[in-house]
């Protein structure tokens, strides 16, 4: 098949096209709807081709098996995202990340002596820890967590790709969950 010219042409190659294209990615991705999404994904991009004449598609089944590749490898890309590590231990993580959230972030009107020190404490350490960070990846940090912008947004207005920050912002985590461990692991030896 040569050039598409419509939605009529896009629904001839969607139909051509779609045995052999799903049988192509369920080589390479065991999860069916997951095979299934990127499908719906190339066939989405056939369609937004199609619609734009500015870029004629000129290798139809070329194209299509590329932009296969490229969804898959994203697909890749994105479940190791969604599968970043985290302690061994979650039980520790989740206890941490709980008193260290009621510390900062208690509401109290008149807190006793006491949490007043540990939060000018674990304030005081989050600093020095966000300071041996990298500039991109502090600023990421601050962001997103302190500033609550979202990750999307960071990326319209610094220019800078999402995978570029979430990578920038993971490697920041890291790094800050060792250093409040640690800590955290001190003061409960008190």
């Amino acid at each position: 098949m040569s050039k598409p010219t419509g939605k009529q042409d896009a629904g001839k190659l969607i139909a051509t096209y779609h045995p052999r294209l799903k049988a192509f990615i369920r080589k390479r991705i065991a999860n069916r709807e997951d095979a299934e999404d990127v499908l719906q994904e190339v066939f989405y991009q056939l369609l937004r081709a199609v619609e734009n004449p500015l870029y004629p598609v000129e290798r139809v089944e070329a194209w299509l098996y590329r932009v296969a590749r490229n969804a898959i490898v994203n697909h890749g890309k994105k479940k190791r995202e969604e599968q970043l590590p985290v302690y061994q231990d979650e039980e520790i993580e989740e206890e941490m990340t709980g008193a260290f959230s009621e510390v900062l972030f208690s509401d109290e009107t008149s807190p006793s002596p006491e949490t007043e020190y540990l939060r000018s404490l674990v304030w005081t350490e989050l600093e020095h820890a966000l300071s041996e960070l990298p500039p991109e990846q502090r600023e990421i940090f601050e962001l997103t967590e302190l500033d609550a912008i979202p990750v999307k947004e960071i990326a319209r207005m610094t220019g800078v790709g999402i995978n570029t920050l979430l990578s920038r912002k993971h490697y920041a985590v890291l790094h800050l969950r060792k250093r409040m461990k640690d800590l955290y692991c001190d003061l409960i030896d008190l």
